[in-house]
C-alpha cells in the first residue's frame, strides 16, 4: 500500500513538474546553415605577380538546443565548419573520410539568483557594445565562443557583467603552460546604462592575462579601460569609442596605448551617408621601454580596418606601426528588404615605420555589398572588394609588382526555428 501511494505522489510531482515547465517555460530548436562562395585573389595578402586565385566554397553547420524559463536557461550548439571537398585519404586501400569540423561551439547554463542577477557559466558568446574588443566574429565560419564565468545584473535601465575565466590546454597535475599568442585569463567589467531612448553608455574595463612563453607560467596583464557611446535620432546616428591601456605586454614591458573610433551617419529617405574615423597607437621604436601597439584582443576583425583583411595581427601586419583608418559610407535601400552599400577605407600607419621609411600611406580599399532578404529566416549578401596598395604597404606586405588585389563573396544565410514549445 506505501508503495502504491509513492508511486502515485511520484505520479503526480511528475505532473506538476510538466505543468509548470508547460506554463513558465520554453523549449526551441534553432538551426543555421551558412554556405559562402569565394573568390580570393589578394585576400588578406596582396596578390603577387604570378598567383592563381583561389576559388573555394565554405560552410558552416549549426543546430543550438535553448530551454529557458523564468529562473533557468540552457544551450547547447553543436557545430561544423568545412570546406567543400576537404576529405583527406584515410587509408591506403584508397578510402577517403571526412576531415573532422564537428564541435561544440556552445554549452552554457544560465541562473537566475534573486530578482535581479543572473550567472552564466559554460562557453558562451560575450558580445558587448560595437564588438571592438569582445565579439562573436561572425565573419569568420568557426566563430568564437569563451568559456566564462559571467555574474549579470540588470535593473532600472542598468546593466552590470563581470566575467571571468581560466584557460588550460588539459588536465595537467603540475604548471599553468598556456600558449603565449592566446589569453590565459580574460577578466572584464562591463557597466551599461540606457539614458534614453535614444542615448547608451558602457565603461569596460578588461584584466587580460597572457603567458611570458609556451613553457613558463610567468602571466602578465594587460589592463584596458574605455567607454562606449551610442546616439541615435530618427535621421542621425552616433557611436564611438575610446580605450586605453596600460599594464604589461607579454614580455614585461610597460604598456601605453590607445584606440579610438567615432562613426555619424545620417538619414534621407532611402539613402544613408556615413564617416568614420579609427586611430590604432603603434611603436614609433618597437626597441624603447614601452609598448605603444593598441591590442584589440578577441574584438571583431572583419567588421573593422576594410573587408580584404589586412589588418588582423597589427605586430606582423603594420610592423608595430599600428593604424589609421578614414572611411565613409553611403548606403541605399530599395525597400525593406533589399539595400546596396559602397563602403571605402583610406589607410595609413599611425607611427613612421622602419620598413616605409617617411611614408604613412598604406592605400585605399573600395567595397560594394548587396544585401537581399528573403524572408524572416533567409538573406543573401554578396561584395566585391578591391584594394590599391602604396608602395609603403607592398613593403610591409613583402610583396612585389603591380598585380591588381581583389576578393569577392557570396553567402547565403538560413536561420530558421525548426521546433517551439511553449
Amino acid at each position: 500500500m506505501k508503495k502504491k501511494y509513492f508511486k502515485l505522489h511520484l505520479i503526480a510531482l511528475i505532473i506538476g513538474l510538466f505543468s509548470t515547465l508547460e506554463t513558465y517555460s520554453q523549449f526551441k530548436i534553432d538551426a543555421q546553415y551558412r554556405p559562402r562562395l569565394e573568390v580570393r585573389d589578394g585576400y588578406q595578402k596582396l596578390a603577387k605577380s604570378n598567383s592563381v586565385p583561389a576559388f573555394l566554397m565554405s560552410q558552416r553547420t549549426r543546430i543550438s538546443f535553448i530551454f529557458e524559463s523564468e529562473n533557468f536557461k540552457i544551450k547547447l550548439t553543436p557545430q561544423d565548419v568545412r570546406i567543400w571537398g576537404d576529405e583527406q585519404l584515410a587509408s591506403s586501400s584508397g578510402v577517403y573520410g571526412d576531415k573532422a569540423s564537428l564541435d561544440l561551439f556552445e554549452a552554457f547554463v544560465e541562473m537566475k539568483v534573486g530578482n535581479s542577477i543572473w550567472i552564466s557559466l559554460g562557453r558562451q558568446q560575450l558580445v558587448y557594445d560595437n564588438e571592438r574588443l569582445l565579439s562573436a566574429r561572425n565573419w569568420n565560419q568557426n566563430g568564437i565562443a569563451y568559456d566564462a564565468f559571467v555574474f549579470k545584473f540588470g535593473k532600472n535601465k542598468w546593466n552590470i557583467h563581470a566575467g571571468f575565466s581560466w584557460n588550460s590546454l588539459e588536465a595537467t597535475l603540475e604548471n599553468n603552460y598556456y600558449l603565449s599568442n592566446r589569453i590565459k585569463s580574460l577578466n572584464f567589467l562591463w557597466i551599461n546604462r540606457n539614458i534614453n531612448d535614444k542615448l547608451k553608455l558602457s565603461l569596460s574595463q578588461i584584466a587580460s592575462g597572457v603567458t611570458e612563453t609556451d613553457t613558463t607560467n610567468t602571466l602578465h596583464f594587460r589592463q584596458t579601460t574605455g567607454v562606449y557611446l551610442n546616439y541615435k535620432r530618427k535621421i542621425l546616428n552616433f557611436n564611438g569609442d575610446i580605450y586605453y591601456q596600460y599594464g604589461k605586454n607579454k614580455t614585461g614591458k610597460n604598456i601605453s596605448a590607445f584606440l579610438i573610433d567615432a562613426n555619424v551617419s545620417l538619414k534621407f529617405g532611402k539613402i544613408i551617408p556615413g564617416l568614420g574615423i579609427s586611430y590604432l597607437s603603434g611603436n614609433k621604436n618597437p626597441e624603447g621601454k614601452t609598448d605603444n601597439l593598441f591590442d584589440v584582443l578577441y574584438g571583431a576583425r572583419h567588421r573593422f580596418f576594410g573587408h580584404m583583411d589586412y589588418f588582423r595581427d597589427f605586430v606582423k601586419n603594420t610592423n608595430e606601426g599600428g593604424l589609421s583608418d578614414f572611411n565613409f559610407f553611403l548606403e541605399y535601400k530599395f525597400d525593406r528588404s533589399i539595400s546596396l552599400t559602397n563602403i571605402g577605407h583610406y589607410f595609413k600607419l599611425a607611427q613612421l615605420n622602419p620598413l616605409t621609411g617617411n611614408n604613412k600611406n598604406l592605400g585605399y580599399e573600395n567595397e560594394v555589398m548587396l544585401k537581399y532578404k528573403i524572408n524572416d529566416f533567409t538573406s543573401i549578401k554578396s561584395g566585391y572588394v578591391f584594394f590599391l596598395p602604396t608602395e609603403s604597404f607592398k613593403k610591409l606586405q613583402n610583396v612585389s609588382g603591380d598585380r591588381f588585389s581583389q576578393f569577392f563573396y557570396l553567402e547565403l544565410t538560413i536561420i530558421p526555428t525548426l521546433f517551439k514549445h511553449l
